[in-house]
C-alpha cells in the first residue's frame, strides 16, 4: 500500500510540474505575441549568394587537401572580378530582381496580415522588370479570410509586377483562389490543385435537448438572421436558405476564378474535385509543372533572387514558449505515430 501511495504521489508531482510548465510556456507565447504584435523585423536573404556559398563549400569539401588553398584563392579572385564588373560604367545592364514570398495558410489564413505588409514592402521598391514569386501552400479555409489573402496578390498585379505562384504541395479551395490571381502558376507533379467549391457543416443537438425536456428560445429580428442553428430546431425553409447562400458563395468563387483564368472550363472544373499537378496542367488550372526550387535556380541565371519575410522579434520569452510548443507537438506526433504503427502491426 505504501509503495502504491509513493508511486501515486510521484505521478501527481510530475503531472503538476508538466501542467505548470505548459501553462507557463503558453503564457509566455501569448505575452510575447501581445507585446510585439505590430513590431515585425524585415529579413532579406540573397538566394544567389546563398547558393554560391553552398556550392563553394561543397567544392572545397570534395577537393583534395593540398589543392584547397588554390581553389579558395580562385574564389577570392572571382569575387574581386565580380565587384569590378559591378562598378564599371560599361558593364552589362543590371540584372532584374525576383522577390520571393512564402504563404503557409491555415483555416483562418492567419498569415494574411503579415503577407499584406510583405507585399507592401515589395511594391515600394520593385521595378517594372521585377518578378514576385509566391511559394504557396494552403488547403483553404474561411471564405472571407482567403478573399482578403487573394486580394493581396491582386495588389501585385495592379502595381504592374509579374507574378508567379509556385505550389509544391497543395493549393486547394481558398488556396487556389489565391493561386489563380498570378500570371503564371507552376505546380509540382503531385501537388494537389483545385477544390473549387464551398462546404459548411453545422451540428445540431436539438433532439437531444428535447429528449431531456430542455427548451431553447431563439429570438431574431430579420427573417434570415439565423437559418441553421446548433441548439435550436432547424426548418426546411432555413435549410433551403442556407443552401442558397452556399450556392451564391460558390457562384462568386467561380466568377473570381473565371476572371483571372478565362481559358478554364469553369463549369466543368468547379465541382469541388481536386487534381494533381500533371492533371491540372491538362485542365488549364496551372501553366506549367515543376518545383519552386527548380524554378528559382533557373531564375538565378539571369536575375538577383531575394527571399523577403517579416518576423516578430525573437525575445527570450518567445523562444521559450515556441520551444515548449514544439516539444508538445513533437510528443503528440510521436504518440500518434506509435498508435498508427501498432494498428498496422495488428493487421
Amino acid at each position: 500500500m505504501s509503495e502504491w501511495m509513493a508511486e501515486m504521489g510521484t505521478f501527481v508531482v510530475q503531472t503538476t510540474i508538466v501542467v505548470v510548465l505548459l501553462g507557463l510556456g503558453a503564457l509566455l507565447v501569448l505575452r510575447s505575441k501581445g507585446s510585439h504584435e505590430g513590431d515585425l523585423n524585415l529579413h532579406i536573404e540573397p538566394l544567389n549568394d546563398q547558393r554560391r556559398s553552398r556550392k563553394r563549400r561543397l567544392r572545397v569539401a570534395a577537393t583534395e587537401q593540398g589543392a584547397r588553398k588554390k581553389l579558395i584563392k580562385a574564389f577570392r579572385q572571382e569575387d574581386k572580378n565580380r565587384q569590378k564588373t559591378a562598378k564599371s560604367k560599361d558593364s552589362v545592364e543590371q540584372k532584374s530582381r525576383v522577390w520571393v514570398l512564402d504563404f503557409h495558410g491555415d483555416i483562418k489564413a492567419s498569415q494574411t496580415e503579415q503577407f499584406a505588409q510583405e507585399v507592401s514592402a515589395i511594391i515600394d521598391v520593385a521595378e517594372p522588370s521585377d518578378e514576385v514569386v509566391v511559394r504557396l501552400e494552403s488547403a483553404g479555409g474561411l471564405v472571407h479570410a482567403y478573399g482578403l489573402a487573394a486580394a493581396q496578390l491582386d495588389r501585385l498585379q495592379s502595381a504592374g509586377l509579374a507574378t508567379t505562384v509556385c505550389i509544391d504541395k497543395v493549393a486547394a479551395s481558398g488556396g487556389y483562389m489565391m493561386a489563380c490571381t498570378a500570371q503564371h502558376i507552376k505546380a509540382a507533379p503531385f501537388a494537389v490543385i483545385g477544390s473549387i467549391g464551398v462546404v459548411a457543416q453545422v451540428p445540431n443537438v436539438h433532439r437531444l435537448l428535447k429528449r431531456h425536456d430542455i427548451d431553447v428560445e431563439l429570438l431574431t429580428a430579420g427573417k434570415y438572421k439565423r437559418t441553421l442553428t446548433v441548439i435550436g430546431e432547424n426548418t426546411q425553409e432555413g435549410r433551403e436558405k442556407f443552401l442558397e447562400d452556399l450556392e451564391n458563395t460558390h457562384r462568386l468563387f467561380k466568377d473570381y476564378v473565371s476572371e483571372h483564368r478565362p481559358d478554364m472550363d469553369i463549369e466543368t472544373l468547379a465541382t469541388g474535385e481536386i487534381w494533381y499537378g500533371s492533371e491540372a496542367l491538362s485542365n488549364r488550372l496551372i501553366d506549367s509543372v515543376g518545383t519552386s526550387e527548380a524554378y528559382l535556380v533557373e531564375r538565378m541565371a539571369d536575375a538577383k533572387v531575394y527571399r523577403v519575410r517579416l518576423e516578430p522579434p525573437k525575445t527570450i520569452s518567445r523562444k521559450f514558449g515556441l520551444a515548449v510548443s514544439a516539444g508538445i507537438e513533437s510528443a503528440m506526433l510521436k504518440a500518434f505515430s506509435m498508435l498508427e504503427a501498432s494498428g498496422w502491426q495488428r493487421r
